[in-house]
């Protein structure tokens, strides 16, 4: 077995779109329209799927907002250079909710950044990513 996609519902498909293909760097793998059931699916990764674990958007037609609830965490997003990805998402609009440092209790260098739905997406620099939280 293997993890094949985390499904995110977002209430604006291009602002969404935008974000994560413009801001986070994930290549728009495919998508596809339900009229029947007035749906849009949108997946985007860093690689195929048939390789990687990639995320999916689903759009319902005419939903303005949801509830996103006090037990989701975040998404995790292996980056070269945690500085440098933060700065770019900053001067592309996007909104850094902690800037990168140490985790609490450790040395791994995280920070998180909130994509336009409110749903939140750690940034982990690659030398640290995979490893314990006291680990270096």
């Amino acid at each position: 077995m293997r993890l094949l996609h985390t499904m995110l519902r977002v209430t604006d498909l291009q602002k969404s779109l935008d974000f994560y293909q413009n801001v986070l760097e994930m290549k728009l793998l495919r998508q596809s329209e339900n009229a029947e059931y007035k749906y849009t699916l949108a997946f985007l990764g860093y690689g195929d799927e048939l390789d990687t674990t990639v995320i999916e958007l689903t759009y319902n037609w005419g939903t303005d907002a949801y509830e996103l609830g006090n037990a989701y965490g975040h998404i995790a997003i292996e980056t070269d250079d945690i500085y440098q990805t933060c700065e770019k998402i900053k001067s592309l609009g996007g909104v850094i909710t902690r800037e990168p440092g140490p985790v609490k209790g450790g040395t791994t260098v995280i920070a998180f950044v909130k994509d336009p739905d409110g749903y939140m997406i750690e940034l982990i620099n690659k030398k640290d990513a995979g490893k314990g939280l006291g680990e270096s």
